[in-house]
C-alpha cells in the first residue's frame, strides 16, 4: 500500500479526511497569492470567503471533468435525503463565500 492510500484510508463516513484537509490547507496556504491576483482585476476576496468557496468550486470542477467521488455520488442521487441536505449546505456555502466578494472603488 502507498502512501496516498495509508492517508486516504481514514474517513469520516465515506468521506477521505485527508481530501477535504488538504484542500482547504492548499487553499488556505494560496490565498494570498489569489487574492492578490483578484486585487489587480478590480477584485477583492477576503481568505475567509475562499474557503468558503472550496468546496462548491471543487464541486464545479468534479462535475465539469466527470469524476466520481463519494460526493460526487450523494450529490447526483436524488433517491437519498442527503441528497438535498448536501446540496443545501453548497448553496450556503458558496452563498457565504460569494458575499465576502467585492468590487475594489478608488
Amino acid at each position: 500500500m502507498n502512501t496516498i492510500e495509508v492517508l486516504r484510508q481514514y474517513k469520516i463516513g465515506p468521506f477521505a479526511i485527508f481530501d477535504t484537509v488538504g484542500s482547504y490547507l492548499a487553499v488556505l496556504i494560496l490565498s494570498p497569492i489569489i487574492t492578490k491576483v483578484f486585487s489587480k482585476l478590480g477584485v477583492y476576496i477576503h481568505w475567509t470567503s475562499l474557503l468558503w468557496l472550496t468546496m462548491p468550486v471543487a464541486v464545479v470542477f468534479h462535475i465539469l471533468f466527470k469524476q466520481s467521488t463519494p460526493l460526487m455520488k450523494l450529490l447526483m442521487n436524488p433517491k437519498q435525503i442527503q441528497f438535498f441536505i448536501a446540496w443545501a449546505i453548497l448553496v450556503f456555502m458558496a452563498y457565504m463565500g460569494l458575499k465576502g466578494i467585492h468590487k475594489i472603488t478608488s
